[in-house]
């Protein structure tokens, strides 16, 4: 992978990881256009996840320190930081059962190619179709029940073209919660699971070897597509949270509508 790559690949997982049309899915159909290999590819996947949790902190600072602000402080009861905190660490489970339990099946599947992307934009086009449509009734927050839920979505999100933030602001669009809270939460939720999984893949590499971690992938495109993914990813993340309380997941969906398709398409050609 060279720098140029490495930018486009780079400004594509930022902006994808918080839109709703999967971040996952569009580095595959990135791979197999510029004809990059998932393995080699790792190193660089990690680098430029672990950016964009960046960006999230940067964007969500605010959030991010009124929950740790009020995580230790007990007045006899849960105050509303705490149960934040909780409800994040419930979404948390699922995802977790899948990274401990089914973490090797899963990354079989991440190497299926594009029909399994083109399948999964597919759903991720029909949920974000249908919770626009859908008009449940307003809840004022989001309950540990509803946390689960939308961390089971989370979980199932793992498969390449399945959106983790159209899937979890769509499941919790579709329980009722307010559009206001959903992005923020969806988020915040994401940050744990997406450095654990980081730092076990970074201790994977580091018994191969730090040679056999790189491959031919140079520093110099690693850190380029890490400030690329950065930078596009706080561009991505308030805009996303802009769109969500504007309720246009809508336009998401038709255009993982047509990408999906036409990835089916290639592969079957």
């Amino acid at each position: 992978m060279n720098e140029i790559q490495a930018l486009l690949m780079g400004l594509l997982q930022g902006l994808t990881e918080y839109l709703p049309v999967s971040s996952s899915g569009h580095l595959t159909i990135a791979s197999a256009l510029f004809g990059i290999d998932g393995e080699e590819n790792l190193t660089f996947t990690i680098a430029v996840h672990v950016a964009t949790v960046l960006s999230t902190l940067v964007i969500l600072w605010h959030e991010i320190a009124w929950i740790f602000k009020g995580l230790f402080r007990w007045n006899g009861s849960l105050n509303a930081e705490q149960q934040y905190f909780l409800a994040i660490v419930v979404s948390m489970i699922p995802v977790g059962i899948v990274g401990v339990f089914f973490k090797d099946y899963v990354e079989e599947i991440f190497g299926a190619g594009l029909l399994i992307v083109g399948c999964c934009l597919l759903l991720t086009a029909l949920l974000l179709i249908f919770s626009y449509y859908a008009h449940p009734r307003q809840k004022e927050n989001i309950s540990y029940k509803d946390a689960f839920i939308i961390g089971l979505a989370q979980a199932c999100a793992v498969l390449p073209g399945l959106s983790r933030s159209g899937s979890t602001i769509a499941t919790g669009l579709l329980l009722g919660n307010k559009k206001e809270h959903l992005a923020q939460f969806s988020f915040i939720m994401v940050i744990p699971p997406i450095l654990g999984e980081a730092l076990l893949d970074v201790l994977k590499m580091v018994k191969g070897g730090a040679e056999a971690a790189l491959g031919d992938i140079s520093v110099s495109a690693l850190l380029v597509g890490f400030v690329a993914a950065f930078v596009s990813g706080c561009l991505a993340c308030k805009w996303m949270i802009g769109i969500v309380r504007r309720g246009k997941l809508v336009y998401f969906g038709i255009y993982c509508a047509i990408v999906g398709t036409l990835c089916i398409i290639s592969s079957l050609i």
